[in-house]
């Protein structure tokens, strides 16, 4: 027997879901929980960014300190790439989406990209100067979270925070 296409007049119609979601009521405004999520979009554009210019520089570093760099960066892209699930997810969370197209990212950084493959010390820099950015837009995501009571999302700032002050640290001291 042949089976009824979708658009035949006896096709079973797919019944309207009878009741909308609940309205996100976590103890956070909707206004607060717009401004954090926005702060959030940021860490996440810088954060994206980072992780990228990270893996790149794991691609294609030459040199004496090729081993080493190499390594580091892994350690470091690895990181990052699970924390940007968390940072998403916690935009999400709040009811709202999470940029996720270059296009977005690009407006939404702070980091500039390089056009051509650095010199390996430059790589260091660039990796310095970026862990640094991003620290510096989670502490100010971080204050906006603890203006609106938003302890999971301080929580995950703090966290992030104390991941790429170590990396800006840990790449100044092999240019030392």
């Amino acid at each position: 027997m042949a089976r009824k296409s979708a658009t035949s007049k006896n096709a079973p119609t797919a019944k309207a879901p009878t009741a909308k979601a609940p309205a996100i009521n976590i103890g956070i405004s909707a206004k607060d929980r717009a401004t954090v999520a926005g702060e959030l979009s940021k860490m996440l554009a810088d954060s994206y960014t980072l992780y990228l210019m990270t893996h790149n520089f794991h691609w294609n570093v030459e040199g004496p300190m090729f081993n080493t760099l190499h390594n580091m960066f892994m350690t470091q892209y690895t990181e990052e790439w699970t924390a940007l699930d968390q940072i998403a997810e916690r935009i999400r969370a709040l009811g709202h989406f999470a940029p996720g197209t270059y296009a977005e990212y690009a407006k939404l950084s702070s980091i500039h990209e390089p056009k051509a493959v650095p010199e390996a010390t430059d790589m260091i820099r660039l990796l310095v100067q970026g862990n640094e950015a991003v620290a510096k837009t989670a502490r100010h995501a971080l204050g906006q979270a603890d203006q609106a009571n938003d302890q999971p999302s301080a929580d995950l700032l703090t966290q992030r925070l104390d991941v790429h002050e170590k990396n800006a640290w840990m790449l100044r001291s092999l240019l030392q």
